[in-house]
């Protein structure tokens, strides 16, 4: 099982200072060159997450209400944020800032929240000269909605998984940063979650 340190925020963000999960581990049945990474601090409020991708076929057309990131150039952060609790939330974007937020214990059950009106979420993206990237926060008051318990301190343990993803991309790509384990490809599997430690 993968694991990642979630470290402190400092007054001034500098992702240069944060350490970087590799989005490494392919499902796709040609080769794709492709290559993602992602990032993610704390403070006592929010999370920040970054994520960075270099890919030469961006596809970005999801924009409305009900349009699915994950048919575009697509990264994603899955999280279980009690220990105990099946639940896990589930956010995904595209290079539009167009996300999918949702919460369940598997794919079967998602509940998917309604942008702009649901969740307070705060997003940057932007292209780059290989790729493109994506910078944006969740209020734990957010989390806390639906995972009241939910208190991140240092030592503080959580399960989830990192993805990039193109269903529609050419070709499409499906990469993973803790290993799945199913026959069937799924990223709704919280048993292949890895391990989340704040610092």
């Amino acid at each position: 099982m993968n694991t990642y340190k979630i470290t402190k925020k400092q007054a001034s963000l500098d992702w240069n200072q944060v350490p970087v999960a590799h989005i490494t581990y392919p499902y796709h049945s040609e080769p794709v060159d492709v290559t993602s990474y992602a990032q993610i601090c704390y403070d006592d409020n929010s999370l920040y997450v970054h994520f960075v991708s270099k890919e030469a076929n961006i596809r970005a057309e999801g924009k409305e209400l009900l349009d699915a990131p994950c048919e575009d150039s697509c990264v994603e952060f899955f999280f279980a944020p009690i220990n105990g609790d099946s639940r896990y939330m589930n956010i995904e974007y595209n290079p539009n800032c167009w996300v999918f937020v949702g919460m369940g214990s598997c794919v079967d059950d998602l509940v998917r929240f309604i942008p702009e009106t649901e969740f307070p979420l705060t997003s940057e993206s932007s292209r780059t000269g290989d790729g493109w990237e994506i910078t944006y926060q969740i209020p734990f008051s957010f989390v806390r909605r639906y995972f009241p318990c939910f208190s991140p301190c240092s030592g503080y343990e959580m399960r989830g998984n990192l993805y990039k993803c193109g269903d529609l991309t050419n070709p499409p790509h499906y990469f993973t940063w803790n290993e799945l384990t199913g026959d069937v490809l799924s990223f709704h599997r919280s048993c292949d979650f890895g391990l989340f430690i704040f610092e």
